[in-house]
């Protein structure tokens, strides 16, 4: 039987991600044992006392183990935690430790949304991707410039680690590990069984893209606030350049460094956000939009949306638009 460990931090933690994942993996079990399988997951609440308060005392969990009494376990669970991510890590770094120790000896770990912020502290995740809520993504990469954030997909799996992006992703990570160790078929089950969308792998269409501004580099904001003001203009960079007195390279690399984006992805990302918009209000079609924000080739407008958001507009516009949703 595989041992799960899903851990009760101290302070403000995600309680969905507690119990969900525990109702979850026990259903798995209920399901093995209606087709005449030995259940497959012993699932164990750990913790580094025996109990934690939760939510300003509004709840208190009593983990089964305190870490200390868990020699080996195969898989860890880390919930999201909330609050000053500085002060949840002091908190609860006596995980850390363990967590290393753990995975030396064949755990994997996973993370969901922002507790990706706890599982790179280990340094297990220097070198490989991440994902976490978009939300916080320009965070973690200042923090950790060793750890590629991949904010668009909505999990990741290397080496033993995986990471989900925000909120309830952690919902497809649990549906991709149970297929991992049980099975397609439990894991199609258990999508059905709980209404979660099987095989979705972006978080795209729910990030809203609020420029990179995390960073203490001033003539990189002034470009990218002219860019955000003169979105409908077709920008030379080289103007860009002679605008905030940088040369043109010298900008180039400090603005990659600053925003993780290249100076023609951040021009790309700012038009899509004010079309996304464009599409979910008002009675305007893709076309209209399209203009609006400074594209005239369709297919172009079309691919780089699709990209960005994982959508096309159309079904954008379908999904988000109430007037679109009366009309269909």
């Amino acid at each position: 039987m595989m041992h799960v460990s899903i851990l009760v931090p101290e302070g403000h933690t995600s309680l969905p991600n507690i119990d969900g994942t525990l109702q979850i993996l026990q259903e798995v079990n209920t399901f093995r044992i209606r087709l005449r399988k030995p259940p497959l997951f012993q699932v164990e609440l750990v913790g580094l006392h025996k109990k934690i308060k939760q939510r300003n005392g509004l709840y208190t969990v009593q983990p089964d183990k305190i870490i200390g009494e868990i020699e080996k376990t195969d898989l860890i669970i880390i919930p999201a935690m909330h609050g000053d991510m500085a002060e949840a890590t002091k908190k609860n770094y006596a995980f850390i430790p363990w967590l290393k120790d753990q995975h030396a000896a064949g755990a994997e770990i996973a993370s969901f949304c922002i507790g990706a912020f706890f599982l790179a502290e280990t340094g297990l995740l220097d070198g490989k991707k991440c994902s976490t809520h978009w939300v916080a993504a320009n965070e973690f990469r200042a923090l950790y410039p060793n750890i590629e954030v991949v904010d668009e997909k909505i999990m990741t799996a290397e080496d033993g680690l995986y990471t989900s992006g925000g909120a309830y992703a952690f919902l497809n990570l649990l549906v991709y590990l149970i297929e991992k160790f049980a099975g397609r078929e439990t894991a199609i089950f258990i999508s059905k069984a709980f209404m979660i969308d099987i095989d979705r792998f972006t978080q795209s269409p729910f990030s809203i893209f609020q420029g990179q501004k995390l960073h203490d580099d001033e003539p990189v904001k002034k470009a990218q606030e002219y860019i955000e003001e003169n979105f409908t203009e077709k920008i030379s960079i080289d103007d860009l350049a002679k605008n905030i007195a940088l040369g043109r390279r010298n900008l180039e690399r400090r603005f990659k460094k600053a925003t993780s984006n290249t100076l023609a992805e951040y021009m790309q990302r700012v038009k899509i956000e004010v079309a996304k918009k464009g599409l979910e209000s008002g009675k305007k079609n893709v076309s209209e939009v399209m203009y609006e924000v400074g594209y005239n080739d369709s297919k172009a407008f079309r691919n780089i949306f699709k990209r960005l958001t994982g959508m096309s507009p159309v079904d954008y516009r379908s999904k988000y638009n109430k007037h679109a949703a009366v009309l269909a």
